[in-house]
């Protein structure tokens, strides 16, 4: 049997619009540019008002965006770490776009929706956490929902016979070809799933307690302690366990550190399944060394037991980090009122 998509498109596709438009910006993982594509074609008809269309895009994108700002505002990293539990590309999505986030500030609002993955939804988010006012979230995420919007439509204009063969040629075969998408969306589903899979097992590892680490430096023992957060989760919360040093994992990759392999490393990040940390720590096995492990539950198990933390200064983003091993804060020390430090950073990476 056939379908006329072409006729049902015609009768439906604006509401369709606005509809996969905010559930893809929502987070779900069904794209709204083939839509945004369809509309634009039909429009190069006379079907749709292609000015419409691009004005639902940006209603749509900035009706499901303005929700993970707010939460994201009034939540804190907590939304962060949601995120990070539901995406497909665990942890990996998040930092990323703090990264982005970071580097490039409310531009990279102009881009993220036309990059891969999760970094359109984690963007307002960041955007609430790091407090941005209301008035400029609005005006950068608007400008990047015109610009996306009227990306793919115009897009779909210009190439609208090419789509119209495209659709023809899937009503020709039917209900099979809606089958068909069903299937390939199922399976992309299902290999990032996997992939998901795969990477927590592959970053099983010992783990350290969080009372065997107030244990070590209670007993003075030699630890260096990296806090892997990123600026955006340090600037919302600077609390870190003391003794330890920020890090990101690109001051890693790029070994912009003084680490010897014969030290004690313990790394802890905020994310789900100490992730950030088991990357960081794999990544430090495979370079040599040998006694390196994720603090399991992070800080939030450190806060949860009652440990203390100190306020710290962050570093700017592109700093050297250098790192040196003392001795963590041991009961001597404390009676003596001094306050050693597990690492130390280089004078000229603090803010001034």
């Amino acid at each position: 049997m056939q379908i006329n998509i072409t006729q049902f498109l015609s009768d439906h596709g604006l509401p369709l619009l606005f509809i996969a438009v905010f559930v893809d910006q929502m987070g779900l993982p069904l794209p709204a540019i083939p839509w945004l594509l369809a509309v634009g074609a039909l429009s190069a008809t006379g079907v749709f008002n292609p000015f419409v269309a691009i004005l639902l895009t940006v209603v749509a994108c900035l009706v499901a965006e303005s929700f993970w700002y707010f939460l994201g505002r009034y939540r804190g990293n907590r939304v962060l770490k949601f995120l990070c539990r539901i995406s497909l590309e665990p942890d990996s999505c998040v930092r990323q776009t703090q990264h982005l986030f970071t580097r490039y500030g409310l531009r990279s609002f102009l881009v993220s929706k036309f990059l891969p993955g999760f970094l359109s939804t984690v963007a307002p988010a960041l955007a609430g956490v790091s407090k941005m006012s209301v008035r400029r979230f609005l005006v950068y995420d608007g400008i990047g929902s015109l610009l996306y919007g009227a990306s793919f439509v115009l897009l779909g204009y210009c190439f609208s016979s090419q789509i119209r063969q495209i659709t023809d040629a899937l009503a020709s075969v039917g209900w099979k070809a809606l089958g068909l998408v069903a299937l390939l969306l199922g399976a992309y589903i299902g290999a990032k799933y996997w992939q998901r899979h795969r990477l927590l097992r592959e970053l099983r590892m010992a783990r350290i307690t969080v009372s065997d680490l107030h244990r070590k430096q209670e007993a003075g023992e030699a630890l260096t302690i990296l806090d892997l957060r990123s600026n955006v989760a340090m600037e919302e919360d600077p609390a870190i366990i003391p003794g330890s040093v920020h890090a990101t994992l690109e001051d890693i990759k790029r070994g912009n550190h003084k680490l010897s392999p014969g030290q004690e490393v313990i790394v802890y990040c905020s994310c789900p399944n100490e992730e950030t940390a088991a990357r960081v720590a794999l990544l430090l096995q495979r370079s040599g060394f040998k006694n390196v492990r994720p603090l399991l539950g992070g800080i939030d198990a450190w806060r949860e037991n009652k440990y203390p933390v100190v306020v710290t200064a962050t570093l700017r983003p592109g700093s050297s980090l250098k790192i040196t091993e003392t001795q963590a804060p041991g009961p001597r020390s404390a009676e003596a009122g001094t306050k050693p430090a597990v690492g130390e950073l280089d004078r000229s990476d603090l803010p001034k």
